[in-house]
């Protein structure tokens, strides 16, 4: 780097000057080329504009701001993402299959609305992973996953490298405080080039462009993620957290004027039928794009009824999905194998003769288990009818002719990666393999441990947990207690502040209460909710590993094929080891009697909506602490409903059922009593 320049008043203003007019330059083009579409200048020349101005900033330091073009990828890995709140929740859609069920969407909104006809727009459903993107006095400052909704990750650093994404807004006085919300997508080109490169450094495939782009947005290195080509579409403008126009069309044009990138493949609809003409034009031509799309999204036109429309806990009332019919093919069956997941399920998975399928090669499809199989009549070497849709896994629909030389498949008795006894239990499709150590579910078994609302151990995520695990750091959840500050710094992109900050959340997760650890075991069928019932009745972890399956199905809520499940996983003596080593490890395995005779003894609850002063999980612990009981359900034995921000259709029906509704203060004044 050459030495900063003298100062000189004159000389710096020109410098200045110089800087500021190669900068608006490079936006201009940056944009014309990766928004528009539609380049001015040959790559040689843009690129002579990025090396002028970094001569000019590396002799100017001072001059250097974080929106300049030059500071999109930073030279230093993170080492980890944290959870942002969203200003607003960012739902889902729900989705329709047919054209009945976008008829009855519309019957609903205009009965809702008291509207004999009403205004949609129509925009090509994209196939990627959505973000949320804040602005502050018209420069970019922050990018957030959509996460569960509610929060998501702080992927600031990697979103800067997406060049479709402005890093200030075409804005002669922009607003103190703007969100674009959209999708970061994957060309098909972009999904081959990287699924190559990963080949090449033998590393397993990118199932789909969507998860190609959910990993390239999610990696630890910002550089990695700018060598991927990713798009960003906006698709929704916000201002605090709320609609920022008075119609979703002027909304889009809005941030097309700002400088995004918005899809022009758009239409406003005055009509239903405007809408289904549209969906019939793409079904047809959605295979000339250079990117996936599976379907289209439907939303109310104005703002102002959306609002009166409302939500759902899961999803907005004014919009809906319509995703197309699934695209299929014919080839042949090569051979039949079987992976296995997190909960240990044995799944079969055909490889298949290469085919196209809706313009993508596959290669393999998924058989769900061994009685699909026998529904189907299917053996190695028949012709089979393989279905896709969107990003899906595809799937055998029927065999189509019998092979020559078919021959069945049997289903292991063990596990084929560990070689743990499989089991099936009664009324069950699935055989699994209980061994919660076995390599082939191990990392998914450690990122479920660490969830936050199971061990609760921060900073442990899909990266961190792949080295340790392909290290050999980590053969059994267990050996997180057993980490040390050396082999964590042995560890890519891991410093000793990360690394201090690791050992200091494991360690934290000893004192995690007991229903926490029996959902961290990972037994099928046994979820946060019957974990927590389970650690009431049993009290001590021991006594849930001895308990019969009849003293098991007495705890509430805890039938037959949860109770074999139990027993099952507590059969196995390596399942038996790992209670033993998370004993010697310090973690609490037994817990207090539940208290009773509080002030809401008997008191059944049902919460829905966001509370603004603790989470769902703490007001639910509240309330059990105070002999309450939570449910998920509204019903006549309901006591009371507590509504936070966004209440979905339980409110709806807890007023039909006269149930008492409590905002958050309510439910305060009634623990406090």
């Amino acid at each position: 780097m050459a030495p900063p320049a003298p100062s000189h008043p004159a000389r710096s203003a020109a410098v200045g000057e110089e800087i500021a007019r190669l900068r608006r330059e490079i936006e201009h083009h940056e944009y014309l080329y990766y928004v528009l579409d539609q380049p001015e200048i040959t790559d040689a020349e843009y690129d002579r504009l990025i090396a002028r101005l970094k001569q000019l900033e590396a002799r100017h330091p001072e001059l250097v701001t974080p929106e300049s073009p030059t500071q999109r990828v930073g030279g230093k890995p993170r080492e980890g993402f944290v959870k942002v709140r969203h200003s607003s929740a960012m739902l889902s859609l729900d989705n329709a299959y047919s054209e009945d069920e976008l008829r009855d969407f519309d019957r609903r909104v205009r009965d809702l609305t008291a509207a004999e006809a009403l205004d949609y727009v129509a925009e090509l459903k994209l196939d990627g992973l959505s973000l949320a993107v804040h602005y502050a006095d018209g420069k970019f400052a922050r990018a957030i996953t959509r996460g569960d909704g509610q929060e998501g990750e702080d992927v600031t650093e990697n979103a800067r490298t997406i060049r479709s994404l402005p890093l200030r807004l075409q804005a002669a006085a922009p607003p103190g405080l703007l969100e674009a919300r959209g999708e970061v997508i994957l060309t098909r080109a972009g999904f081959e080039r990287a699924n190559r490169e990963r080949e090449e450094q033998n590393l397993p495939p990118f199932a789909n462009p969507r998860n190609a782009a959910a990993g390239s947005l999610r990696v630890l290195d910002p550089r990695i993620t700018e060598s991927r080509g990713l798009i960003f579409f906006a698709y929704q403008l916000l201002a605090s957290g709320r609609p920022a126009g008075r119609r979703q069309w002027d909304d889009l044009e809005a941030l097309a004027q700002l400088g995004f990138k918005v899809n022009p493949r758009r239409r406003q609809c005055r009509s239903l039928e405007e809408v289904l003409a549209f969906i019939r034009e793409w079904d047809v031509k959605r295979h000339t794009l250079p990117y996936e799309t599976d379907g289209i999204v439907i939303k109310v036109d104005e703002v102002a009824l959306q609002q009166k429309l409302g939500w759902t806990a899961k999803a907005p009332r004014w919009a809906i999905a319509y995703k197309y019919a699934a695209q299929q093919a014919s080839t042949t069956v090569l051979d039949i194998g079987v992976n296995v997941g997190r909960t240990g399920a044995l799944t079969p998975v055909a490889f298949l003769a290469p085919v196209e399928v809706g313009g993508v090669t596959v290669s393999r499809a998924t058989l769900h288990n061994e009685d699909e199989i026998a529904r189907l009549g299917l053996q190695i070497g028949d012709e089979v009818l393989v279905e896709r849709s969107g990003d899906v896994i595809p799937k055998v629909v029927r065999v189509e002719k019998p092979g020559p030389e078919r021959r069945p498949f049997v289903m292991p008795a063990h596990c084929p990666v560990c070689g743990t006894r499989a089991v099936r239990q009664p009324g069950e499709a699935a055989w699994r393999c209980v061994n919660t150590d076995c390599p082939a579910r191990l990392k998914e078994s450690v990122l479920h441990f660490a969830g936050r609302r199971v061990m609760n151990i921060d900073s442990l995520g899909d990266a961190l947990v792949s080295q340790l695990v392909d290290r050999g750091l980590v053969r059994s959840v267990s050996d997180l207690y057993t980490l040390t500050k050396d082999q964590l710094l042995s560890l890519e992109r891991m410093g000793d502040k990360s690394a201090t900050k690791l050992l200091r959340n494991i360690d934290a997760s000893r004192a995690a209460s007991l229903d926490r650890v029996i959902n961290g075991l990972g037994i099928p069928f046994v979820g946060e909710r019957t974990a927590a019932i389970l650690a009431r009745h049993f009290g001590l972890l021991d006594r849930l590993l001895a308990a019969s399956v009849e003293e098991l199905e007495r705890a509430e809520e805890v039938g037959p094929r949860v109770a074999e499940s139990i027993r099952s996983f507590f059969a196995e003596p390596r399942n038996q080891a790992l209670v033993e080593r998370l004993r010697q490890a310090g973690l609490r395995l037994e817990q207090e009697p539940t208290r009773t005779g509080g002030p809401l003894q008997g008191m059944a609850f049902v919460l829905t909506g966001a509370l603004a002063g603790m989470s769902r999980e703490e007001a639910t612990e509240k309330i059990e602490a105070a002999g309450g009981k939570v449910t998920g359900s509204v019903s006549k034995k309901t006591r009371y409903l507590v509504a936070g921000v966004e209440p979905g259709s339980k409110l709806e029906k807890a007023k039909q059922l006269g149930v008492e509704v409590l905002d958050e203060a309510g439910l305060l004044r009634l623990l406090s009593h």
